[in-house]
């Protein structure tokens, strides 16, 4: 497990506790917010542009009511990038506890390989503006999320070989 604090741009202090999973079936009953993915196509890792943000991320998004996991995640991926999930594994998940008021939210990580339906022009929401498919040694040179998200990629490069 990896432990991080993190103090929000409202002055919200959150705890963050990663943690390598290889199923998400003990946290259906929790309260889950968001599926993001470590998604690979043609060997090359996916990355978005969050044009309102100025932020570079993986693709995904927030759970919907009454969609799995696995269905929030094949439609924020082909919202955000225009592209089809051929096969996916969990990596982990991040418990966020906001320590202001003690509210508690998984936010979960897959591992994904996927292909373009067509060209990428930009998400429904507008919120996504560029994709970019990069080596991904070189993903600190788009964010750095540290610790968590070193481990998050690594994790994910080590199940690929099982999704190819």
């Amino acid at each position: 497990m990896i432990l991080k604090t993190y103090n929000g741009i409202s002055g919200v202090k959150y705890l963050f506790e990663y943690e390598d999973i290889d199923s998400f079936e003990l946290l259906k009953d929790k309260k889950c917010t968001q599926t993001y993915a470590v998604c690979f196509y043609e060997g090359k890792m996916v990355v978005v542009y969050n044009g309102k943000k100025d932020t570079w991320g993986f693709v995904g998004g927030t759970i919907e009511e009454g969609e799995t996991f696995e269905e929030t995640l094949v439609r924020e991926i082909k919202e955000e990038s225009n592209m089809e999930v051929l096969k996916c594994l969990p990596v982990g998940y991040q418990k966020v506890t906001n320590t202001n008021n003690g509210e508690v939210v998984y936010q979960l990580r897959y591992v994904c390989t996927a292909q373009p339906y067509g060209e990428f022009i930009s998400d429904p929401a507008g919120t996504i503006t560029k994709i970019a498919l990069i080596n991904p040694a070189d993903h600190k040179k788009y964010f750095d999320w540290l610790e968590i998200g070193d481990r998050i990629i690594e994790r994910a490069l080590e199940l690929l070989p099982s999704i190819i």
